[in-house]
């Protein structure tokens, strides 16, 4: 063989290398163990932030050798947790599915609220890929009968007239909010959760809830309890003619019949 195609082989080879070597990277190793990035976002606090990523505002401070304790919106800090490098054929939920975790944890820890995702891009997860452990409360295994009742009966007050999905996501969103952290951390607790003086869920309010539930509200609480989510992570949601501030200042996350979700 001449000096220059044996040159080339090399090249050749070792550019087949560097290929695979690559192939791999993107493939296997998705995720970096330990520590994550967040950027602030309006409103942020080394609080809120360290509730999110289950540590301390102190912990924050020493980590990012910080200063003070005030945030700038776009400051990025370090925080625990893994990075996880998006890649071809990912979305926030199947992602989320991946670390056992709820799609709401995950779009909080990156403040992303839509569903486009690119390749390659980073996003922080509060869990540690390497152990498999994680700081989100896990869904619970089996729920009781109470809770299917109580579901079912809240489903039929709530979207009795609309469509069997729309059933499910009223579902859904009680669920999301049962493991969200920001709510009551039980089903009954969360429906028949009083903040500043206002039931949550207006049929608890005006008796509706204790009407008695139909087939449909019945399989869509069922389908809501075993993860079933047409919201996409909903805690929210509002009829389309409501003329509430509140709710139509949220960001919309789907709109199914005459109801909108949102987070």
């Amino acid at each position: 063989m001449s000096k220059s195609k044996k040159v080339i082989s090399l090249l050749l080879t070792v550019g087949l290398m560097l290929g695979l070597s690559a192939f791999i990277t993107v493939n296997t190793y998705a995720y970096t163990s330990g520590i994550a990035a967040y950027t602030a976002v309006n409103g942020d606090s080394l609080f809120k932030i360290g509730q999110v990523f289950n540590t301390t505002a102190d912990n924050l401070i020493s980590a990012n050798s910080l200063k003070s304790t005030s945030l700038n919106i776009g400051q990025v800090l370090k925080v625990p947790g893994d990075t996880y490098t998006v890649q071809k054929g990912d979305t926030l939920f199947l992602i989320a599915q991946k670390y056992k975790m709820p799609l709401t944890a995950l779009r909080r820890a990156n403040n992303i609220y839509t569903d486009g995702l690119n390749i390659g891009q980073k996003l922080a997860v509060p869990v540690s890929a390497a152990t498999g452990s994680t700081n989100i409360p896990k869904e619970a295994a089996a729920y009781s009968a109470e809770d299917l009742d109580l579901l079912s009966r809240l489903v039929m007050a709530e979207a009795q007239g609309e469509s069997y999905n729309a059933k499910v996501a009223v579902g859904a969103v009680v669920m999301n909010r049962v493991k969200s952290g920001l709510f009551a951390s039980s089903l009954k607790g969360v429906i028949y959760q009083n903040i500043n003086g206002y039931y949550q869920f207006t049929p608890v309010a005006n008796g509706w809830i204790d009407k008695p539930a139909n087939s449909d509200s019945i399989n869509a609480a069922k389908d809501a309890l075993n993860g079933v989510d047409p919201t996409k992570g909903a805690l929210w949601y509002y009829d389309d003619g409501t003329t509430n501030t509140f709710m139509l200042a949220k960001k919309v996350s789907i709109k199914i019949d005459n109801m909108v979700f949102a987070y």
